[in-house]
C-alpha cells in the first residue's frame, strides 16, 4: 500500500471569505477521508502576507486536522520559528501533541522572505540569533521545569505527550543550519538533497557530541494529481497548479535550494518539467507497484485555488480506483 500524503496551503485567489471558508472546510473533510482510508500524512507550511492567503496559521490548521482524525499525522514544513514567541509556540505544540497523542511533527525554519520579518517586527539581519534563542527556549520549556528567560523565572505546562518533546526538527540547506541542528542535538530536514551539507552536519554532531539524523526529499520528488484522462486533467487543473508554482518561484532567490521550486512559466513548461504530474489511475497503480514499499502519493488536491469540485475528483479516484487496486 502506498503512503498517501496530502499537502494543504488553502490558497484562494481573491480571498473571498465564503470561498475561503469552503476551502478550509474541504481541507478538513479530505483529511478525514484520508483517515478513513487507513491514515497517511498531511503536510502544512507557513507564509504571511501572500495575496492568495497562503497558509498563515499552520498550527491552527494542524490542531483542526488532528482533532478530526485518528490515524493521520501532520507535518509542518516549516514553521517559521523566529516570527513567533517561543513560549507561546512551545505551549501550543505541547497541547496539540497531547490532544493527538504524538501525531504532530514540526520542522522549524528561518524563512527566506524579509517582508515576513518586517511585518512581524523582527530583524531580518538577526534572524539566526533569534532562531538560536527560540530553539533554546523551546527545548527548555518542554521539560516542564522552571528556567530563567529574559530576566524572570518561567515554567511551561503541561508537558507534551511525546518525551522529551514533540517531534521537532530543524530545516534548511546551509552549513549554518546544519551547525545549529547539530549543536542542539536535533534532526534536520533538508529542503532538497545536499550531500555536502549533510556530511558537514554529521561532522558537527561528532564534534558537539550530539546524535541526530538528516532527511531530504527524494531526487525525483513530485506532486501528483489524478485524472481519468491526463490531457483533460491538465486542461482543468493546469492554470491553478501554475499559479502556485509561479507564486512560490517569485519568492525564491538564487541561493535557495528547494525540491518544490519550479522554473516553469507556462502550463506546457510545467507539464514538461515534471515537478507536478497528472496521472491516470492506471498509471498511479503501475508506478506504485513498481516502487513497492517506497511508494508515495504526494497529493496536493487543493493546489493553487483549484475548484473544490475538481479536487474531490482526485480524492474519489484515490479511494475508489487506485487504493483498491493496490490492496
Amino acid at each position: 500500500m502506498a503512503l498517501t500524503m496530502m499537502r494543504f496551503n488553502c490558497i484562494q485567489p481573491g480571498l473571498e471569505p465564503n470561498e475561503m471558508a469552503d476551502r478550509y472546510n474541504a481541507m478538513l473533510d479530505m483529511a478525514q477521508v484520508l483517515d478513513e482510508l487507513g491514515g497517511g500524512m498531511v503536510t502544512l507550511e507557513e507564509h504571511h502576507g501572500a495575496e492568495n492567503g497562503w497558509s498563515s496559521s499552520p498550527l491552527t490548521m494542524a490542531a483542526a486536522i488532528l482533532s478530526r482524525t485518528k490515524n493521520v499525522s501532520v507535518s509542518l514544513s516549516a514553521l517559521l520559528i523566529p516570527l513567533h514567541d517561543p513560549l507561546r509556540i512551545a505551549e501550543d505544540m505541547a497541547v496539540i501533541d497531547l490532544m493527538s497523542k504524538g501525531r504532530l511533527t514540526v520542522i522549524g525554519g528561518l524563512g527566506y522572505r524579509p517582508s515576513e520579518y518586517a511585518a512581524h517586527g523582527k530583524s531580518w539581519a538577526d534572524r539566526g540569533k533569534i532562531m538560536d534563542e527560540c530553539v533554546d527556549v523551546m527545548l527548555k520549556a518542554w521539560t516542564g521545569e522552571p528556567f530563567e528567560y529574559r530576566g524572570t523565572t518561567v515554567q511551561v505546562t503541561p508537558r507534551p505527550y511525546t518525551q522529551p518533546h514533540p517531534m521537532f526538527l530543524l530545516g534548511g540547506t546551509s552549513k549554518p543550519a546544519a551547525r545549529r541542528a547539530a549543536r542542539f542535538g536535533l534532526p534536520i530536514m533538508w529542503a532538497a538533497p545536499v550531500p555536502e551539507i549533510e556530511a558537514h552536519y554529521y561532522e558537527k554532531c561528532a564534534e558537539y557530541g550530539t546524535q541526530g539524523f538528516a532527511m531530504a526529499p527524494p531526487d525525483d520528488f513530485h506532486h501528483v494529481f489524478f485524472a481519468e484522462d491526463v490531457d483533460a486533467g491538465w486542461a482543468a487543473m493546469g492554470e491553478h497548479i501554475l499559479h502556485e508554482a509561479t507564486t512560490y518561484s517569485s519568492w525564491q532567490t538564487s541561493d535557495i535550494k528547494s525540491s518544490a521550486h519550479s522554473h516553469a512559466k507556462t502550463v506546457s513548461e510545467l507539464r514538461e518539467e515534471g515537478l507536478y504530474q497528472v496521472v491516470s489511475p492506471a498509471q498511479a497503480v503501475e508506478e506504485a507497484k513498481a516502487a513497492g514499499d517506497f511508494a508515495v502519493f504526494a497529493m496536493h488536491p487543493l493546489c493553487g485555488g483549484m475548484p473544490i469540485s475538481e479536487s474531490w475528483k482526485q480524492i474519489d479516484l484515490l479511494r475508489n480506483e487506485i487504493l483498491p487496486a493496490l490492496a
